[in-house]
């Protein structure tokens, strides 16, 4: 293994040393700029924010998975001394946070879903006055399995029904009919995937202060612009009039937020007059937070004897739990590999999200993607054992190459291309796929031999597995960006972005910093606020380095330009035969001759050096997408069915990597996270009651660092020419493929492929018995 420099630790980098030009700070590992107000506890989360005679919410909490909801009486709740406001569902406006959910609703939809809230001078106040407040249920009949949800006959959650999408998704390209005709072998499995909850150390929270009609919220969130235009929408105010601060994170994993939280704390800070904010208890969190999307998958492909695949068939059945969220999406996102992953003709993926009487599901790390490819990498692997190849030789036969897909281009040519596509004849922008297989496989030792069971206990076994991985690579919604220059020379960088604890600011910064020619530290960053940033999408998709990257680098190169401007009057030049460099422009023939940013400042006066750029990331012709190659070693205790992961590789093709210790640290924390749900686990719901039955961390099993394995990580050796400074897509990517390295390693160990996630303990001494 090559190490390129000491801050990587166990991480091979050729980027930084082959086809990349010389870069002063891009290509360095820099400190985040949070760090010390971290690490010294300076730094302030939604939940350290207090204002004066702030009021603390709590919320009344439905303990039935389906009722209409008769009356609620908060009499008593506000007759005790100190509690100030009180909102049940008459209480709120007749407006919608998303299609499916009103702020406050006369019927439940699971157990944990809200009923009311109320305000009190302190915690234990308002803890005390939920439990005084009255409700009359009338329970109704309720489903917790999506198939079964999707019956004629299943009791009805949302007046539209149960499927939590329009329509059904159906994608295709080809003829998947013709194509299974035309193979030799043809495999169908059904695959189990958990809801699990992302288990973020920073519960929820929001608060929310009046000033006469101006409302100024502080919360955990992946978007400030977003949730002021739905708060603004919900309350019948001009967007002027709200005002949403981001704080710093404690672990976003795409999951916050996407509740009622901020609408209940501000109605009843309207009510009350004062400050009021509303915390996420631990329990809460799990149950009424957002969790992954779990659900059925039905996989079928058709292969020809020499390794061919002549078909793929995917039909996907989602949980969506009580309300719609972020279901669309993750439908689609959970057939992406299936349709694009592979070098195939005829594909077609299917897929109906469904509403249960169960919690919400939402964002979670890689959307559906992690779910998708457990099914199409581990029946890929039984593909290849039925031929008798080698599975890496069959993943490199059969990947998708640089040219992409065969079949007609549809998208218009003057069009940006979708990071998901379904159709042909687009090719990518890059693709270090076969890199990422090749040097993975070397840096793991696929092919050499292994000690396949101790020597010293006849019950533990070690197996291998790999998997492979497709993901966007950051298009996304119109991104924008402010630079600036003040007297002091310092650039401020201001973006409506969010850092949701993956480093985008710190990215950002060494951009604009390496596009302006300054050191990192002269950069001033300003991000999730909207009083004065400029509008931004949600911090979601992989996309703030590509998206908000490149408008970073617009916004530089128009600064540039007026820079440029400003300094020919000033040194009495042309503007042909000015430089920029080290923090100054200067006459290139004559480098005495120069002026410093913050000389540039003071000459414009009162006018700002400023520069603005919004621009739609992607390009109108390549696919802008990531992928990644994984490898792993598993040890199987036969007589407990414990499962460790001793060793893993992940090779990622993420473009230029602009900071390799915050790289390293997304492969190493996504796959640490995803050995959760590859092994461990699941938010369980009770069939009886509808009730969360696991909701906290002694019963949810998330994995510890005890845990967590030797990781290596790879970075291709790959500039995307798209991508800002040649980067794209990272953050989610790794926790794509781990689940199907884990489950394809334990066949090779004990010779059972799992279909059902996790793969917990019993589930291995099952298999085994099964097995005889």
């Amino acid at each position: 293994m090559t190490v390129v420099d000491d801050v990587w630790a166990d991480c091979y980098h050729p980027a930084m040393t082959a086809t990349s030009p010389s870069f002063s700070t891009v290509g360095s590992s820099v400190p985040r700029y949070e760090l010390a107000d971290k690490l010294t506890g300076a730094a302030e989360y939604s939940a350290d924010i207090s204002l004066p005679e702030m009021l603390h919410g709590v919320i009344v909490r439905s303990p039935h998975p389906h009722a209409d909801v008769l009356a609620v009486d908060v009499s008593a709740a506000l007759a005790l001394p100190g509690v100030r406001a009180a909102v049940t569902p008459d209480d709120v406006p007749d407006a919608r946070l998303a299609p499916d959910m009103p702020i406050l609703d006369n019927r439940v939809r699971f157990a944990g879903d809200e009923v009311a809230a109320v305000a009190a001078d302190d915690l234990d106040t308002a803890r005390y006055a939920a439990d005084l407040v009255q409700v009359e249920y009338q329970p109704l009949p309720f489903v917790i399995d999506p198939v079964a949800a999707l019956e004629p006959d299943a009791p009805q959650i949302h007046s539209q029904g149960n499927l939590a999408i329009p329509e059904p998704l159906a994608l295709q390209r080809g003829d998947v009919d013709a194509g299974f005709a035309d193979a030799d072998i043809i495999l169908e499995e059904t695959y189990y995937v958990p809801t699990h909850s992302a288990t973020p150390l920073e519960p929820r929270a929001a608060l929310a202060h009046w000033d006469g009609d101006q409302l100024t919220v502080w919360k955990s969130t992946r978007g400030v612009h977003v949730d002021r235009a739905a708060l603004a929408q919900v309350l019948g105010l001009d967007t002027a009039n709200v005002r949403v601060i981001g704080p710093n994170m404690g672990g976003g994993y795409g999951n916050k937020d996407e509740s009622r939280m901020a609408a209940l704390a501000a109605l009843m800070s309207r009510q009350a007059g004062r400050p009021v904010r509303i915390e996420y208890s631990r329990e809460e969190e799990f149950v009424a937070g957002r969790t992954r999307h779990g659900g059925r998958i039905i996989l079928r492909v058709g292969i020809k004897n020499n390794g061919d695949i002549t078909a793929i068939h995917g039909d996907a059945v989602v949980d969506s739990g009580a309300y719609q969220a972020t279901a669309p999406r993750v439908a689609r996102r959970m057939g992406q590999g299936m349709l694009y992953l592979y070098r195939c003709p005829n594909v077609r993926f299917d897929a109906r999200p469904a509403a249960t009487n169960k919690p919400v599901s939402g964002s979670y790390r890689a959307l559906g993607a992690p779910q998708g490819h457990f099914a199409l990498e581990t029946l890929m692997d039984r593909a290849a054992e039925a031929i008798g190849m080698d599975p890496l030789a069959f993943r490199l036969r059969n990947h998708v190459p640089p040219e992409g897909q065969a079949g007609p281009r549809l998208t218009p040519p003057d069009e940006i291309v979708d990071g998901q596509p379904v159709e042909g004849g687009i090719p990518f922008s890059s693709n270090g796929l076969e890199e990422c297989l090749r040097r993975g496989a070397a840096e793991f030792g696929w092919n050499e031999p292994f000690e396949r069971s101790d020597p010293t206990d006849p019950f533990i076994k070690r197996g291998r597995g790999a998997s492979i991985m497709i993901y966007r690579g950051g298009v996304g919604d119109a991104s924008a960006a402010r630079l600036s220059i003040d007297k002091d020379g310092k650039i401020h960088l201001v973006s409506g972005l969010i850092d949701v604890g993956e480093g985008a600011v710190t990215v950002l910064c060494q951009m604009a910093a390496e596009a302006l020619s300054v050191p990192y530290e002269e950069v001033i960053p300003r991000f999730a606020d909207t009083e004065d940033t400029p509008d931004a999408p949600i911090t979601a998709g992989s996309t703030a380095t590509f998206s908000t990257g490149t408008a970073v680098l617009q916004a530089a190169e128009r600064l540039r330009e007026g820079m440029l401007e400003t300094a020919a009057g000033k040194l009495e030049a042309e503007v042909t035969t000015l430089s920029i460099a080290n923090g100054a422009v200067f006459v290139t023939d004559d480098p005495t001759r120069r002026i410093t940013y913050g000389g540039l400042a003071q000459a414009v006066g009162s006018d700002t050096l400023s520069a603005d750029a919004t621009i739609i990331p992607g390009s109108p012709d390549y696919i802008v997408n990531s992928f990644g190659a994984h490898f792993c070693e598993v040890e199987v205790d036969t007589a407990t069915g414990r499962v460790r992961v001793k060793r893993y590789v992940a090779a990622h093709d993420s473009g230029r990597i602009i900071n390799p210790r915050t790289a390293l640290n997304q492969v190493e924390g996504a796959i640490s996270q995803m050995l959760g749900f590859a092994l461990s686990e699941e938010l369980i719901t009770d069939g009886p009651t509808g009730i969360t039955l696991n909701g906290s961390y002694l019963e949810h099993k998330s994995p510890t660092i005890q845990d967590y394995p030797d990781i290596t990580a790879i970075f291709a050796d790959v500039v995307d020419p798209v991508g800002p400074m040649g980067a794209k897509g990272l953050g989610e990517v790794p926790s794509v493929g781990v689940a199907p390295a884990i489950a394809n390693a334990l066949y090779d160990a004990i010779g059972v492929r799992f279909t059902r996630l996790p793969i917990t303990p019993d589930r291995v001494l099952d298999a085994l018995a099964q097995r005889g």
